[in-house]
């Protein structure tokens, strides 16, 4: 009986240990960004196309390699770092396993072309699927240049189920920051497609993280540091007031390494108690100091979770240095214990000013038994009212309806009118809303008669199921219902979002909004749609794109559907809204033309009937 158990060949183990560590053309990025920094480089850069996927090209200053070690560096675990197994708990540089490079040639194209300053020419190596088919000398100045292309290009499994260019390419952008917020001493240059999206010289931190997410962040950030014998904590946190729905620029560094830990949030956010709004997340930007030998690295592939030895005694520090910040810079309330707070509310007062005692107004004419209904006024909020065309003629007062009735009466007994066969059927807000009169109680819920009893409609995810399928009802249908804003607005985001919403936007012009490019990060908002004209649109796409980063992958799939969904929910008018009459009367109405009248699109209920017997049985207990 012959033996099964063979050996794979050095290519398919290659590329199946490109599984684990190059995941994306971002993983890439990662590694080659890492392997520049540990080579002493002083200026990086970085040039990527179509996402990666066509070429991904990183130039360094380092120290170069020499024809020997450019060979070395594409075999599998080989290493300048590691000598012995005390080596791996003793880690000070970012790339160590020697798997990267090996990984990388064997699922693309790559051109090496490097030279250390001693040497008068550098080394050209072209490889593809593991194999190098030239190795020769070249002109080349000082340092490393990376270019790979055509990333899986033999392995076209991993390459089909790569996201869009745009998701892909703000995950290259995350890795170049997490890369680039560390080292503020090291320039760093992306190009993407030709056109520059950062451009970062050297400086300080602060100026690193300006540069990175925006000059705003100049003053939403306060800095922190504390030095103790377990570990030196140091960055910037941002502000309360600045803190977010969802989670946005939260980094912690370990040793200048990028890593997650959730327990180590915690111990911030714990630090921020009583002065965050509920389900509100702070900015922050920490780096922890700490011997090699009390953390481990090496327990997930792409290096971004470890252990640490005395993690309780570093949650304290962590929040207590965070604590501090915020006391040290005024950023937490204080109290005035000299000053009695009832004055407050009193304006300064002048002795020379005469004092006139306030007016009493009343409106004689006004009759509380007057059983007719009062006009409704036309102020407040256009976004119902405006929307309502389609069905407000079917809310006409009684004495209209009658005078109008008598009318088609008499034409139709002289012959005037000819009725078509099929009848236009009743609206199910015909057929259930048995009453023109609408109440508002408090907590935004909408109160009116039905056929068989009374219903209560919370307004918000009326609303939120009125948008959403007008939302989706642009798209299939491609009409224009475009409001244009009367000033435009300027949005300026930082690189990652840019990407983001520039990716989404056809899907967001789709919706009836008009949103173009404005300069580098710059895009400025023309129009919106007719149902959004009381919403703070910037604000609106702002969180939006948070919400895209917190959820990692949500924009991956069915696009439009889950963008008219966020866009609803976070559209949609609020429960403390307090609404006209005609207000409340258009979203009801507006409520029952949807095809599902019961439920948000996330499965909320949007009413609550109650029955005339279930009401008797109340009353009759």
């Amino acid at each position: 009986m012959s033996n099964h158990i063979q050996l794979l060949p050095d290519p398919i183990a290659n590329q199946i240990a490109a599984g684990e560590v190059i995941q994306r053309p971002a993983s890439v990025v990662k590694e080659l960004l890492e392997n520049a920094i540990d080579a002493g480089s002083t200026n990086i850069q970085l040039i990527i196309e179509d996402a990666g996927k066509t070429k991904i090209q990183v130039i360094d200053n380092g120290q170069g390699m020499s024809p020997v070690d450019a060979r070395m560096c594409f075999e599998k675990h080989a290493t300048s770092k590691i000598t012995k197994v005390e080596d791996l708990f003793n880690l000070s540089t970012k790339g160590f396993r020697g798997e990267a490079l090996a990984s990388i040639g064997a699922i693309a194209h790559v051109d090496l072309k490097t030279k250390r300053t001693e040497d008068e020419t550098g080394t050209l190596i072209e490889m593809e699927g593991s194999e190098i088919i030239s190795d020769k000398e070249c002109a080349s100045v000082d340092g490393t240049n990376f270019c790979i292309k055509n990333l899986f290009y033999n392995v076209p499994a991993r390459r089909k189920f790569l996201k869009s260019d745009s998701v892909e390419t703000k995950h290259i952008i995350d890795e170049f920051q997490r890369v680039a917020l560390p080292h503020p001493e090291i320039a760093f240059q992306l190009v993407n497609n030709n056109s520059e999206v950062y451009n970062l010289t050297s400086g300080s931190l602060r100026q690193r993280i300006v540069s990175l997410f925006g000059k705003s962040y100049d003053e939403k950030i306060v800095p922190v540091k504390e030095d103790t014998s377990i570990v030196d904590v140091k960055g910037f946190i941002g502000k309360p007031e600045n803190a977010k729905k969802t989670r946005g620029e939260q980094y912690f560094f370990v040793n200048d390494r990028f890593i997650k830990s959730s327990y180590l949030q915690h111990a911030v956010t714990k630090a921020y108690d009583s002065l965050l709004a509920e389900r509100a997340y702070p900015s922050f930007f920490l780096f922890l100091d700490i011997d090699p030998e009390s953390i481990d690295v090496n327990i997930h592939p792409t290096k971004t979770e470890i252990k640490f030895e005395e993690e309780k005694s570093i949650y304290a520090i962590i929040r207590s240095a965070v604590k501090q910040a915020l006391g040290k810079y005024n950023v937490a309330p204080s109290l005035d214990f000299d000053q009695e707070s009832s004055f407050d509310q009193f304006g300064s007062f002048n002795p020379a000013e005469p004092v006139s005692p306030p007016e009493i107004k009343v409106d004689k004419t006004y009759n509380p038994f007057e059983s007719q209904r009062p006009e409704r006024s036309s102020g407040g909020s256009s976004s119902f009212s405006n929307s309502r065309n389609s069905y407000t003629e079917g809310f006409k007062s009684g004495r209209e309806e009658q005078s109008w009735k008598s009318f088609f009466d008499d034409l139709e007994s002289k012959g005037e009118i000819v009725y078509e066969e099929e009848k236009e059927q009743e609206t199910l807000f015909d057929k259930e809303v048995q009453s023109n009169l609408f109440f508002q109680i408090q907590g935004g819920f909408i109160i009116t008669q039905m056929k068989d009893g009374l219903v209560i409609i919370d307004q918000h995810h009326a609303h939120e199921r009125v948008l959403y399928e007008q939302f989706l009802k642009s798209v299939e249908d491609q009409s224009s219902g475009v409001q244009q804003l009367l000033f435009p607005e300027n949005i300026e985001l930082n690189a990652s979002d840019y990407v983001m919403l520039e990716g989404v936007l056809p899907d967001l012009v789709d919706m009836d909004f008009d949103i173009r490019p404005f300069g580098k990060n710059t895009f400025a908002i023309y129009g919106a749609p007719a149902e959004l004209s009381d919403t703070n649109v910037k604000a609106l796409i702002e969180s939006l794109l948070d919400h895209a980063k917190a959820n990692s992958g949500w924009l991956s799939n069915d696009v439009q559907e889950k963008l008219a969904r966020k866009l609803a929910h976070l559209g949609a008018v609020g429960r403390t809204k307090k609404m006209t009459a005609e207000e409340m009367e258009a979203l009801v109405g507006q409520l029952f033309q949807c095809q599902q009248v019961q439920s948000t699109p996330d499965g909320k209920p949007t009413m609550i009937k109650h029955g005339l017997r279930d009401l008797q049985k109340q009353f009759l207990h």
